[in-house]
This record gives structure tokens, sequence and C-alpha cells, in this order.
């Protein structure tokens, strides 16, 4: 489903009485790499077609007026007002990364926003990233101060933990900002390095499939499945001293003291440590076209 952008920029005009720059970044899927980005691991995400659009004009005062149209509601935001945190609202998200890119001495001003998306929201695909990358990329660029990408990618998941209140990885705002089409992205969620892995989109192609079912990470089992990731590294730590995250423990010595893990704990750290395996297996597949392989990694993943 393709955005009628003129529409957007009319939308804008009637709202705001002037004309907008329109600033877009992508949802996403994970091909494989679940729930290792939390733990320092490796995530292969691809962006997708479906997107966040946002029309954008410069205030001279320090107030972010706020639009949503598939919400049909719009807020304000003081910049010189005390901040507000976890109100459950979307403009949570728009504030979060206002007030990030603030500490973070990004020099921007008051703005017009109105918002408009098609990523189907609460389904799995980073819609919330979506929306943080960009506002701000709106926010900084309408402003002339641009930002690296990398920058803005950890605004918004600073924002999305501290305003929103979901302990989420890096993943979803990595591939928003940084994606390209019809290319993967290894992401060392440790280091921050990514790589660009080609798909084969001549002899294989992605399909999403959107079941309907609903989520919010902040109300999720996620945070949970964080805690208990983190429980497990405790625990592993009276036999690996050393290691801070799943990310160190290896294969090998896992199946060496998995048995002194409560049950619930074990399956946890075997998935996320077997995951970090299989997604650069994954990725050197990709890049040598092995297509079976790559395919009998994502049900391995899937069934872990």
């Amino acid at each position: 489903m393709a955005f009628d952008f003129l529409q957007l920029k009319s939308a804008f005009a009637k709202i705001y009485g002037r004309e907008p720059r329109l600033f877009c970044a992508p949802g996403r899927v994970n091909l494989i790499g679940e729930h290792t980005d939390y733990n320092d691991g490796f995530v292969l995400p691809m962006a997708i077609e479906y997107e966040t659009t946002v029309a954008a004009a410069v205030r001279k005062d320090r107030k972010i007026r706020v639009s949503s149209i598939n919400l049909n509601e719009s807020g304000e935001i003081d910049l010189d007002a005390p901040e507000q945190k976890l109100c459950g609202s979307w403009i949570d998200f728009v504030e979060g990364v206002a007030r990030i890119l603030e500490r973070q001495n990004v020099k921007f001003g008051g703005a017009d926003l109105l918002i408009s998306s098609n990523v189907p929201n609460g389904a799995g695909l980073s819609s919330s990233a979506a929306l943080e990358i960009s506002v701000g990329l709106a926010l900084t660029e309408i402003s002339g101060n641009p930002i690296d990408k990398v920058q803005l990618a950890l605004a918004g998941q600073a924002a999305e933990h501290e305003f929103v209140g979901a302990k989420v990885g890096i993943m979803d705002q990595y591939i928003s900002a940084l994606g390209r089409k019809e290319y993967a992205l290894l992401i060392d969620c440790r280091s921050l390095e990514a790589e660009q892995i080609p798909f084969p989109g001549g002899e294989a192609a992605i399909v999403i499939c959107d079941s309907k079912v609903k989520h919010k990470l902040a109300g999720s089992e996620y945070n949970t499945r964080r805690a208990e990731c983190e429980h497990g590294v405790e625990l592993l730590k009276r036999f690996l001293p050393n290691i801070t995250k799943l990310r160190d423990v290896s294969v090998k010595d896992f199946a060496k003291y998995e048995s002194n893990l409560p049950q619930v704990i074990k399956k946890r750290c075997r998935h996320v440590i077997t995951e970090n395996e299989r997604t650069l297996n994954a990725a050197e597949a990709l890049e040598n076209n092995n297509l079976a392989e790559f395919g009998r990694l994502m049900w391995l993943s899937h069934a872990s």
C-alpha cells in the first residue's frame, strides 16, 4: 500500500497552513535472530516496503505540535516544560525522541508534525521504531542539523526504554535507520557493526502474513523474557565468571552447565545461545546463495 504524498502534504497544509517536508522510515521483518539483540547477539532483519511518513515544518518557538492521521489525534509538547513519561500514548514516542536528542546536544527547535503510517500497528513489524526514526529524521533535518543514523537509532531505543517502558534491543531502530532495498542487515548488537547482505530476490521472496494478533511490548511478555535471560547470565556466572551477556556463552560451554539452571531459564538461554550461531550461519548461507540451508536454519529457529 503506497503512500499518497500529495494527500499528506495537502492535509498538513490544511492543519498548519503551510508546506511541509516529508521524512520516511520503514518497518521491518526479522529473518532470524529472535531475542538475541538485547543479549548483545546477532540479528538479520530486512526493511519492508511499509513505512511511517512524517510531514514536518519548523516553528519559531520551542513547541512541537503533532497530529496522527491514522488515529485522528493530536497533541503538543513544550520542550521548555517538564518531561512527560510513560503516559501510555503514542505521543510518548515523539516526546521521547525529542528529549533524548536534546540530551545529546542535538540542536533543533519547535516543529509542526503530521504523521501517517501503513505499518500495521502491534503486528511485530516495528511500527514503533519506524515512528521514532521518522520523527527523529524530521526534527533534525528541518532544523539543518542532521545526525548520524547510528546516533538516531540509539536515540530511538533510549526513548522507548525511558518514555514508553519497553526494554527493547537495538535491532528495530537500527534496521529502520540503516535498511536498504533488497538487502538484509547482519547486526552485531554489541559492537553495533553491521553488514549489508544481498537477498537473492530473483530466486525467493519474503512473504509476511499479518495474523491480526496485536501486542504491546511495554505490557507484554517481552520484558519478562529479557529478565529471564539476565537471570540466566547471573546463574551461569558461577561457572563462567567472565560473561556479561548470553552472547558470551558458546554452545559447547552451555551444554556443560545447562543442567544447573531451572527449566524455564534453561530454555530461554538455550534458544538465545543457539540462535546466535544459527544467525551467523544464516547470513553466510545468504551470501553463498544457499537458500535451502537458509530455510533449514529458519525452521530450526522457529522450533527453538
